[in-house]
């Protein structure tokens, strides 16, 4: 059962989750996905409740957006096995199966075609309004430095040489599945 919920009711929860990790989930060809995310935003952009989602180039979860332009957002609530959040945070769509592996719950959605994750309950699915690949020029030389190591490879787990893709998810449900 899915309960529905105003989004800025959640807000404090919604993004004091985001800061320690919750699911970014897609789904391509049938095929669905989960990677960890801990950047995100949620505000009003065109009158329109938004979460803006930032994901690297080099990321399966790139591929799954650019093929199918919507996505969840899983948020933790109440208890949960944080192992979930490891593996969605460190191992790649390309290789695994990871609702398999963790063995989760895609619930149905109500709106979009991708599910909902009955283990991470509050619920926002979203559909893409807007997508910018970042500018390295307008980033400041700080955060470049620190986020964007150009001497790292981007090939391996966890590189961070690649910059993002921003997201633009306008949220056309919510709820928190009970």
């Amino acid at each position: 059962m899915k309960k529905e919920i105003q989004v800025l009711d959640y807000a404090n929860d919604i993004m004091k989750a985001v800061q320690s990790g919750v699911l970014l989930t897609t789904k391509a060809e049938e095929k669905v996905n989960s990677m960890t995310i801990s950047w995100g935003t949620l505000g009003i952009e065109w009158g329109k409740l938004i979460f803006t989602v930032f994901v690297r180039e080099n990321r399966f979860t790139k591929q799954q957006l650019d093929k199918n332009p919507e996505f969840t957002i899983n948020v933790p609530f109440g208890d949960f096995d944080k192992k979930i959040l490891g593996v969605c945070g460190t191992k790649s769509g390309h290789t695994v199966d990871k609702a398999k592996e963790l063995n989760l719950t895609l619930e149905e959605p109500a709106v979009i075609s991708v599910p909902a994750i009955k283990e991470l309950p509050l619920t926002l699915e979203c559909k893409i309004v807007y997508r910018q690949k970042q500018e390295a020029k307008e980033i400041t030389e700080e955060n470049n430095k620190r986020f964007y190591p150009q001497d790292v490879d981007s090939t391996f787990h966890g590189a961070n040489r690649d910059y993002h893709t921003a997201y633009y998810g306008e949220i056309v449900s919510a709820y928190i599945i009970e």
